[in-house]
């Protein structure tokens, strides 16, 4: 029995020392992408302003058991063709007050060197009133390379493309680091509406980079 408990110990101990080991490497990867990398300088840079990132309408609504539940269809949209599509899913959630939710990267001047800002917008989950945000559908897996910025990250190896896109999410829980990395901010912005068939929710970014829902018949 002690064995047998000394032995889980151990497992655990060696458990969070390879974690840490892997979370220290990662961090010292992202660092130098951010810091030393000319290419991946070169594709924040061909960022440019947006004021769409994607849309939703309703496909179906109906009672059962009692309960409200609404069909709708979630589309991103390509950063340089609003008609274009480069992700599209279909959500069934009970409810029809639903919660959009994104994540925004904003860097500064001082890593792309003229002066102007850049930003990422990161699609994250869709929920309904009645679930936690922890328990909503995802949209865009954390880690992932989202369609939207394929092209301009097409420069960078699959390696380091796969470094940057899984360490630019943990930065976001490491606020002291975002400075020194030229980045401003890394935050959420989570919007709701309660939907309604017959129109499209229109999902725009302000120039302070604040998500909000447009609403245009669905002709």
């Amino acid at each position: 029995m002690r064995k047998s408990l000394l032995l889980l110990v151990m497992c655990l101990i060696i458990g969070v020392i390879v974690f840490a080991v892997h979370k220290f490497f990662a961090v010292a990867t992202i660092h130098r992408l951010l810091t030393e990398n000319k290419n991946l300088k070169k594709s924040i840079l061909n960022l440019t302003a947006e004021d769409q990132i994607g849309y939703a309408k309703v496909l179906e609504q109906k009672i059962e058991a009692g309960k409200l539940y609404t069909t709708l269809l979630f589309v991103e949209t390509s950063r340089g063709d609003k008609l274009k599509k480069v992700l599209e899913k279909q959500y069934t959630i009970e409810g029809d007050i639903i919660h959009f939710d994104a994540l925004i990267v904003k860097f500064t001047d001082q890593l792309v060197m003229d002066g102007k800002e850049r930003s990422m917008y990161l699609w994250r989950r869709v929920y309904g009133e009645s679930q936690t945000p922890d328990s909503g559908f995802t949209i865009e897996q954390a880690g992932d390379q989202p369609q939207r910025y394929k092209d301009i990250f097409a420069k960078l190896p699959i390696k380091e493309q796969q470094v940057f896109w899984s360490g630019i999410w943990d930065l976001a829980n490491d606020p002291e680091k975002l400075q020194q990395y030229g980045i401003r901010a890394i935050y959420g912005n989570a919007v709701y509406s309660k939907l309604r068939k017959g129109v499209i929710y229109v999902f725009k970014i302000s120039q302070t980079g604040q998500l909000y829902p447009e609403i245009i018949p669905d002709i």
